[in-house]
């Protein structure tokens, strides 16, 4: 089957990339791309050529078996009758654009529409986007601000650091936390789903809960709040936001408009040279005053970005991670790799994802549980009279007694001249017992690397003991070679794996 990647006027996205062509050949698929598809991505002709791509024209892309594109043509009938249609569609929002499909005998397939589940998460392209909008919208407000996000102390004085507020932490909203933290903004954030600040403290920001927050909704949104919830959110919003310098909103529903969460009265209470990110500007926007498409600055000198794709400000690498969603969604078409697309309606990605087939309008699909975070469970109440079970306690005394058994064994055949040394091993071990349980779990890893020194010094130590005349001395020799060679060598295999996780591909 062959598969056509069009050129879209106005979008500085491209379906397709020389990387995930390569892929898609893989797959059997012949591709051919649209002559200048990738120009305003960076990607010229020329590489898609190197990756065994086609530079066709657009009468031979929208003639294609399979049509993958950023957003759908404004004349549906280019699309070849009996082909699929890959895009965003956003199929809640435009039904007459779901209806023309089903009329046209097209199979469209809205990748915006991917489940909310772990095994689709290789194909959200909402996620990826979102990732790349959220490092832009801190990039946007750094721009408008004007000003450091670092605090400084110079001899000509001090300059406090910038302090950003995050309205939800979602998949953009985190990478805004994480860009603005890295940037060395104080960093704080507010979601509706009070599950979430966990997230949030790992990051290094700071959680503000609301004091009544929603909980989490089966398709993994979360539930609309009631009157008491939205005013006590509405409360902290008025109060972080006139603290800010900068507020990056990030509460958009796919299909539905953007709810409101910063009315104009909030604004007028900002301080001058603040900034307004709204990332929801696209549905109309979080904020009272955002004009969609457009940046604007208040009587009081508040600035709103109302810039409606933040991702495709970064075009290069957005089109990259939506190719790949592209790509990760035909190798679930494609399980035979032979080239072929097989709509299997059983499985539920491809099921969710396809909104109309055969002439059929599909959409919208069978509501699926998608919620990745499990309900918490009832806690029983315990007894007021309950008493600890003895049987926990009475294995570790019996534990404690056999090692003091072995340790006095141990010290009754060391020669006396070396005997003290027990004494050096035994504060040793209290001392790393509570130095290692009061380490973050976060540096268990790198703390490995440092242990691999004091296992070198071990295996140094058994080396020079290994030859004793007292076959003891021998045995636990070459035992502590064995265990500190295998802790070296597991030290260092898993630094360098962890080290991978940050090195750039």
């Amino acid at each position: 089957m062959r598969i056509g990647v069009p050129a879209e006027a106005g979008q500085a996205l491209v379906a397709a990339t020389p990387d995930t062509v390569s892929q898609l050949i893989k797959l059997g698929y012949d591709v051919g791309v649209e002559s200048g598809a990738g120009g305003q991505a960076q990607f010229p002709d020329e590489q898609y050529v190197r990756a065994g791509a086609r530079i066709v024209a657009s009468d031979e892309v929208w003639a294609s078996d399979i049509v993958t594109s950023i957003r759908p043509p404004a004349d549906l009938h280019q699309v070849r009758r009996g082909s699929i249609l890959i895009s965003k569609l956003s199929p809640g929002a435009n039904p007459h654009l779901v209806e023309t499909l089903a009329e046209q005998g097209v199979t469209g397939m809205a990748m915006d529409a991917i489940p909310r589940i772990s095994r689709a998460q290789s194909m959200d392209v909402l996620s990826s986007q979102a990732n790349v909008a959220g490092y832009r919208a801190v990039i946007e407000a750094a721009h408008a601000f004007g000003r450091l996000f670092t605090g400084q102390v110079t001899a000509a004085g001090k300059v406090p650091p910038a302090t950003i507020y995050v309205i939800g932490a979602g998949v953009a909203g985190l990478a805004a936390i994480g860009t603005a933290g890295s940037m060395g903004a104080v960093v704080k954030a507010t979601d509706v789903r009070a599950e979430v600040g966990e997230q949030v403290e790992s990051m290094g920001a700071e959680f503000i809960p609301i004091a009544a927050p929603a909980q989490e909704s089966a398709d993994g949104y979360a539930k609309e709040m009631t009157q008491a919830q939205a005013d006590a959110a509405s409360q902290l919003y008025a109060e972080q936001s006139a603290e800010a310098d900068i507020v990056i909103t990030t509460a958009s529903i796919p299909g539905r408009r953007s709810p409101l969460l910063i009315t104009g009265e909030m604004v007028a209470k900002m301080k001058p040279g603040s900034v307004i990110v709204d990332m929801a500007a696209a549905g109309g926007g979080n904020c009272e005053l955002t004009e969609p498409g457009r940046t604007i600055v208040t009587e009081n000198g508040v600035t709103i970005i109302g810039i409606e794709d933040l991702a495709a400000r970064l075009p290069a690498q957005a089109s990259q991670l939506y190719a790949q969603n592209i790509v990760n969604y035909l190798k679930l078409l494609t399980p035979e790799k032979d080239g072929r697309a097989k709509i299997d309606f059983e499985d539920v990605i491809i099921r969710t994802v396809t909104v109309a087939d055969a002439g059929q309008v599909l959409w919208p699909p069978r509501p699926i549980q998608v919620s990745a975070t499990p309900a918490p469970k009832p806690v029983e109440a315990e007894p007021a009279a309950a008493t600890p079970e003895p049987s926990g306690m009475k294995k570790s005394m019996i534990w404690l007694a056999l090692a003091a058994v072995i340790g006095a064994a141990l010290v009754l055949v060391t020669p006396l001249e070396i005997a003290g040394h027990y004494i050096v091993l035994a504060l040793a071990i209290i001392v790393g017992y509570y130095v290692i349980t009061n380490v973050t779990h976060a540096l268990h890893t790198p703390l490995m690397s440092v242990t691999n020194a004091i296992s070198g010094i071990i295996i140094v130590g058994a080396i020079l003991l290994i030859g004793s005349s007292n076959w003891w001395v021998t045995i636990f020799s070459f035992i502590a070679i064995v265990i500190a060679s295998i802790n070296i060598f597991g030290g260092f295999a898993v630094t360098h794996r962890m080290l991978g996780m940050f090195r750039r591909a």
